[in-house]
């Protein structure tokens, strides 16, 4: 079987699992998979020798091969078992296929700003609601596995302390809470970022009123990254859980329809709904939107288009700039010739803190939501941009595939730009081993 090494809590976890139970459930996953908690013995004595990472999730496959980032899970599995596909084909629906990726992009390393700091934000010190003794057992659990409750808590709250120092998040942050900063999350814009996290929830809001998924009425990978932020983060957590089941109970529906566990009343793909015919015989019919199928002939439904926008507005002037200080930074004499990089968001890679805090060479200018401030480039999101390149590459290579791409593209601010992406990374591409990035020499 496959081994998805996970916690529940994790926010790319419940990308990669929830993938995997759809997968399954179609009869497309092989010998099927195991979801195994991830405890800190398992994470020293098996992860980190393997990938060379602590962070989950972490894929063992049958045959041995062993894959970090939720990314590449969804990447090797899909090549491996390519029936029940999430990503629609790249010549028959080429719009299709570059949105998935777009959303994917959004919510893997866009969302995942104000998804972490509404967990930590109603964690700290004095707020009201609060939940950080739900945290304490969440992290208790994978810290203190097995244990009882009073000392997963305790085993939460002390790692809280010790490596995030959570009563002290304002004044001396650490941990998690170092990273929002160095992201661009502070007190001056973290409001901002709630509101863009809002602005999102009720575009999708309005979205999932009519499709039951991004694109229609099954899942494709723009819902998959989009359930790592809203199901870990949002749905689960205390105070944001109850928020989202309040005020956007729609969305609320979609995670639990698409993690595709206790969702009789979500309606997953592959549930029926019955009728009673004249001979009182019961009828069946798919019980998700849009005939349970992507809408028909490559379109992109209108209430996915804002979505789309969001990440033209918000995200694609931050991707634009980090490939341009990037470039500037693996030409300059702070970097030598195919020579490592800074890892992954979330916070600033030991090593590089000079380069990615402050003002340093690996900074940046940015606004969110008009206000204005500064954040990290985060070479990690150049790798995800040369995977989109060659999504976006197989998609136009035909002229109805580039004319259809070229319109869709072509309702955003600097949407187009994304046919120039093979010349704008010319000088920052990466390339990844492992967990670790290098500069492509």
């Amino acid at each position: 079987m496959y081994r998805l090494f996970s916690w529940e809590h994790s926010y790319f976890s419940g990308k990669v699992r929830a993938y995997l139970r759809f997968k399954q459930e179609q009869g497309a996953l092989g010998p099927g998979y195991e979801d195994i908690l991830a405890t800190p013995e398992l994470i020293q004595g098996l992860l980190i020798p393997r990938s060379g990472s602590q962070a989950v999730p972490q894929l063992q496959a049958p045959d041995g091969t062993w894959i970090q980032d939720s990314s590449d899970i969804l990447d090797y599995c899909e090549a491996a078992h390519p029936e029940a596909p999430i990503v629609p084909d790249a010549v028959t629906a080429p719009r299709q296929c570059v949105a998935s990726y777009l959303i994917e992009l959004l919510a893997d390393e866009w969302v995942v700003v104000p998804a972490f700091w509404e967990r930590w934000y109603f964690s700290e010190d004095g707020r009201a609601p609060n939940h950080r003794a739900f945290n304490e057992l969440q992290w208790g659990a994978v810290l203190a596995a097995g244990m009882g409750g009073t000392m997963r808590r305790g085993a939460g709250a002390g790692f809280f302390q010790t490596a995030m120092n959570i009563s002290q998040s304002r004044t001396d942050p650490r941990g998690v809470y170092a990273g929002l900063v160095e992201l661009g999350c502070n007190e001056k814009t973290e409001h901002a970022w709630q509101e863009s996290q809002h602005h999102l929830l009720s575009l999708l809001e309005t979205h999932f009123t009519d499709h039951d998924y991004a694109l229609g009425g099954r899942p494709s990978l723009g819902d998959y990254g989009l359930l790592g932020p809203l199901y870990a983060h949002l749905y689960r957590d205390a105070v944001s859980g109850f928020a989202l089941r309040t005020f956007f109970p729609v969305v609320s529906e979609w995670v639990e329809r698409t993690n595709g566990e206790s969702a009789l009343n979500a309606r997953k793909f592959g549930q029926k709904l019955y009728s009673v015919d004249s001979a009182g015989s019961l009828t069946a019919r798919s019980a998700t939107s849009d005939g349970g199928d992507w809408v028909e002939d490559d379109s992109i439904p209108e209430t996915l288009l804002p979505i789309l926008g969001v990440f033209f507005d918000e995200m694609w002037p931050v991707l634009r700039r980090s490939a341009e200080v990037l470039s500037e930074f693996i030409g300059s004499d702070a970097h030598g010739p195919g020579g490592e990089l800074p890892g992954k968001t979330f916070t600033a890679t030991p090593g590089f803190e000079e380069h990615q805090r402050g003002e340093g060479a690996l900074t940046h200018a940015f606004e969110i939501r008009g206000v204005r401030s500064r954040r990290m480039v985060v070479p990690y999101q150049m790798w995800m941009l040369q995977r989109l390149e060659r999504v976006v590459a197989a998609c136009t290579a035909s002229e109805p595939g580039r004319t259809a791409v070229g319109q869709l593209l072509g309702r955003f601010a600097g949407g187009t730009e994304l046919l120039e992406l093979h010349e704008r990374l010319a000088g920052c591409r990466v390339r990844k081993e492992g967990a670790r990035l290098f500069a492509e020499s």
